[in-house]
């Protein structure tokens, strides 16, 4: 009979039993954590003193001749498949970012000179000329867009009143303005908008590639490791480097992307929000100014 150490009254057999007392062979669980136990204890104690010099050895060659680099270069058509694809979507996504920045860039500055212009001049039809050299701002596209709605209408109306050139110029609707410039806004937003759906499906899509291509190289490595019978380090690095480099080049191709989703994400929001502050003004002007 079996007694924890140190359990008071464990001496004396009139003493309180413990519930685990009793032998081993009583607990299912108990019993096969013990054969558990045993079976690693076994396989520990016949890792001989060779296999692990062996293992050194090779891991000292590998790190000598190029690491894990050298390894996945001689990795099958699978894992440079899932690589190839990984860094297109990376090249692609890089590129996106960039021509997504300059665009951002010239909007920016060529938006404060456009509003300088508009603020300053006393007609629009100065400022339909000076738009022309302004085009890198979605604020030209809807300043053309309102323009043109109350040319369109101004002619209208002088035609159907025969007023000739008299000077007098009115707008008819000033919600079929305002409307024009709503839907000028949707056009330009599409137009910044456009490429970041890839940035969005490369951050959404590049881990679950590279993952793909870490469960085939730990397949490729299991595989390895039945064919040779052995589970030595020089059998199994092949497929441990492609899991490992697929992995992180999933990690590299997403985490850029999703940063730049973001954060073109906020700047598109921010040229929102100034695109309906311009509507804003403009429409105040055309008040203003034609009725």
């Amino acid at each position: 009979m079996l007694f924890f150490p140190g359990l008071r009254g464990a001496s004396d057999s009139s003493a309180e039993i413990h519930p685990f007392s009793q032998p081993a062979s009583d607990y299912p669980v108990v019993s096969i954590l013990f054969d558990t136990i045993d079976l690693y204890s076994s396989l520990l104690s016949d890792a001989t003193p060779g296999l692990i010099r062996s293992s050194v050895v090779t891991l000292g060659q590998a790190g000598h001749d190029g690491g894990i680099i050298d390894l996945f270069l001689g990795a099958g058509p699978m894992a440079w498949l899932v690589f190839g694809v990984l860094g297109l979507m990376s090249v692609g996504s890089w590129a996106i970012m960039v021509s997504k920045a300059m665009q951002y860039r010239k909007a920016d500055l060529d938006g404060e000179e456009f509003l300088e212009v508009f603020r300053r001049s006393k007609r629009f039809s100065e400022v339909n000329a000076a738009a022309g050299r302004l085009t890198g701002t979605p604020m030209v596209g809807l300043f053309q867009a309102g323009y043109a709605e109350i040319d369109a209408q101004v002619k209208a109306a002088q035609e159907a009143a025969k007023q000739g050139n008299d000077g007098k110029f009115r707008v008819k609707s000033l919600d079929g303005v305002e409307r024009s410039l709503r839907r000028a806004i949707g056009v330009e937003l599409s137009v910044l908008d456009r490429g970041t759906a890839f940035l969005a499906t490369t951050a959404a899509s590049a881990p679950f590639i590279g993952l793909f291509g870490t469960v085939w190289g730990i397949m490729v490595a299991f595989n390895d490791i039945g064919a040779s019978g052995s589970a030595s380090l020089a059998v199994v690095a092949p497929g441990i480097a492609e899991a490992l480099i697929n992995t992180a080049a999933g990690l590299a191709a997403a985490i850029p992307a999703l940063m730049g989703f973001n954060y073109f994400g906020s700047r598109l929001r921010n040229m929102r929000g100034e695109m309906q502050d311009f509507v804003l003004e403009f429409m105040n002007l055309t008040e203003r100014n034609f009725t």
